[in-house]
């Protein structure tokens, strides 16, 4: 049966820690980074309608990431660093929402529960237990589940207190960086927990917004008209978007922030060491047709 994807949580555009990864209108995805890098191997894929890739903090030799996509019939690709099992995932089926986080791929399924594989240290796998769910985050130790009721579960690693948010509700979106957790409700405003320098103390502020994303220790969000706004570490210049415009959604990687315009042009900022910011020949979307 194919899979009824949820627009507010499926992804067209993905940010890693070295790369980056677009859906075409076809289904077809786009890579920027290395080119030799297993992660960018993603050409020959076809029917994809969401892409999650796995992030990593910036600490050394951590480079290595997987890329994981979504089908139409609800069945999942994966390729990319499989060290802890985190691309075993193609036997899964009726999946509507996908998320990659450091050596971890989550999925939700038709039924509203939860799957994972990946390193089972940490507790970040151990999703089992949800029910009802309507999306799912991958930070880099920490999963976050959200529950169709507009609450939000958490398991895995919490030293910065990224998984306190057993109080949140009305939230309609979430997102997790290495050691914080992001939330959009449903009046448009955005909930954060966690690593204070990622910016979680600025997001109160934010109002109007429809899209939000975590970096490791970055968040940026679109608002309803367009804009985006960026908090938390800007070391790399990954929070230089005030002048973007005509966004629809965004994607916080490691060290870079991409944007996907509503006529399906993608914008980036932020470390481009491994040529992942190169993304200004990509169209995405028809522009004759809504961004989807």
């Amino acid at each position: 049966m194919p899979a009824e994807i949820n627009d507010t949580m499926s992804a067209i555009v993905a940010a890693g820690r070295r790369h980056s990864v677009g859906v075409r209108a076809d289904g077809t995805l786009v890579a920027a980074g290395d080119a030799r890098a297993e992660e960018c191997q993603v050409q020959a894929w076809e029917h994809v309608v969401a892409v999650a890739v796995g992030n990593v903090h910036t600490a050394p030799n951590t480079g290595r990431s997987h890329t994981v996509a979504l089908t139409a019939d609800g069945a999942l690709l994966a390729v990319g660093w499989n060290g802890d099992g985190q691309c075993e995932v193609g036997s899964w089926m009726e999946v509507t929402a996908i998320a990659a986080g450091w050596r971890r791929t989550l999925a939700v399924l038709t039924d509203g529960t939860a799957r994972a594989a990946g390193r089972p240290n940490e507790g970040a796998c151990n999703v089992e237990s949800w029910t009802d769910l309507l999306g799912v985050a991958a930070g880099d130790w920490h999963s976050i589940g959200l529950r169709r009721d507009g609450t939000v579960l958490a398991v895995g690693n919490n030293r910065r207190g990224q998984c306190d948010v057993t109080g949140w509700s009305e939230v309609q979106a979430v997102s997790a960086g290495y050691l914080h957790t992001v939330a959009l409700t449903e009046h448009g405003t955005v909930l954060g927990v966690g690593d204070r320098t990622a910016g979680v103390d600025d997001l109160a502020r934010w109002r109007d917004v429809v899209s939000i994303s975590a970096g490791s220790q970055h968040t940026v969000g679109v608002t309803a008209d367009g804009r985006v706004l960026a908090a938390g570490d800007n070391s790399h210049g990954q929070c230089d978007v005030g002048a973007w415009r005509d966004v629809v959604q965004v994607a916080a990687g490691s060290l870079h922030t991409l944007a996907l315009c509503a006529d399906g042009r993608v914008l980036a900022t932020g470390s481009n060491d491994t040529d992942q910011c190169d993304v200004a020949n990509w169209l995405l979307t028809d522009a004759s047709e809504p961004s989807r």
